[in-house]
């Protein structure tokens, strides 16, 4: 009986230098960064699909087994507002600049509650990501911006619960709204900003993984939220505009309700503080990162 050799399995010939020929293998390097402003933030595009990969996979692991899915992205907010109009509106008798309080609460609970999720997530990412750290090489910079960017999924799913509300409340948005992603990208500069400086110092202190629940809980109350920016008394409010949150529930509530437009002295102050800690927690992220695998 004569046995044949099967080709169903193609193996690759592997190239036999010869005379005159050399083979040359490419080679990978890696090396530490140097200096303070070396970022090599290129290398986030060259990973790019290990981005999308850790943002779909959270969104997925998040609903997984959920009965009514995605449907909490909506709940949450909803609830919230609810609670809080009865609290704030009918007992507190707090105002709402002109509009119905349940739609001004929506409003600012939909960039609050993504910076919250963001920051809380994205904060303690690094050490939830710790058995990839140690054994695979990828900019560290990726785990938590996806962590921050994976609420954006909720964001746009709880946006969509605005259109009965404002047609139950007879409102419509104006040319504002063609102004509502500029927003939007300030919300994630915003959770990011934060981020970067608690994901990188939650490697070394696990207290501060302790300490980003109380930060989120009393930074919500020390934003225009759940009352108007109108409260705050005039000669404050270019301090108050110092926390970065100021700058966006305003800006989402301008956007998607026609508010009167906030302020220049209110929204420059918002703005520069976002960048400065973006781009300072960027390099102390950077600088920290050559140590995240030894550390965590």
């Amino acid at each position: 009986m004569t046995m044949k050799a099967s080709n169903s399995l193609d193996v690759p010939a592997v190239p036999v230098p010869t005379r005159g020929h050399v083979v040359r293998t490419p080679t990978v390097k890696i090396r530490p960064s140097r200096g303070l402003l070396h970022l090599d933030l290129g290398a986030l595009w060259q990973y790019r699909e290990l981005l999308v990969f850790l943002v779909w996979r959270d969104t997925k692991v998040r609903y997984k087994q959920a009965v009514i899915g995605a449907g909490w992205a909506v709940f949450q907010p909803l609830i919230s507002m609810l609670l809080f109009t009865a609290i704030f509106s009918y007992l507190a008798k707090l105002p709402s600049d002109g509009v119905p309080y349940p739609l001004f609460a929506y409003a600012g609970l939909l960039p609050w509650n993504f910076i919250a999720q963001a920051t809380s997530r994205s904060g303690t990412s690094l050490v939830g990501e710790s058995h990839l750290i140690s054994k695979v090489y990828f900019p560290r910079l990726i785990i938590p911006l996806a962590a921050a960017a994976t609420p954006a999924v909720d964001l746009l799913c709880s946006l969509l619960m605005m259109i009965p509300l404002m047609l139950w409340f007879g409102m419509t948005p104006g040319w504002q709204i063609l102004l509502f992603p500029i927003f939007l990208v300030m919300a994630l500069l915003a959770a990011l900003a934060v981020s970067l400086w608690f994901s990188a110092l939650h490697v070394k202190f696990r207290d501060v993984g302790h300490i980003i629940p109380f930060f989120v809980q009393f930074w919500m109350f020390a934003s225009p939220v759940v009352y108007p920016i109108s409260l705050i008394p005039e000669k404050w409010r270019a301090l108050y505009s110092l926390n970065p949150v100021v700058g966006v529930v305003e800006g989402f509530r301008w956007t998607l309700l026609g508010q009167r437009a906030p302020s220049l002295e209110m929204m420059l102050p918002s703005l520069a503080i976002v960048l400065l800690l973006f781009v300072s927690g960027v390099i102390y992220f950077k600088r920290m990162e050559r140590t995240f695998a030894d550390v965590i």
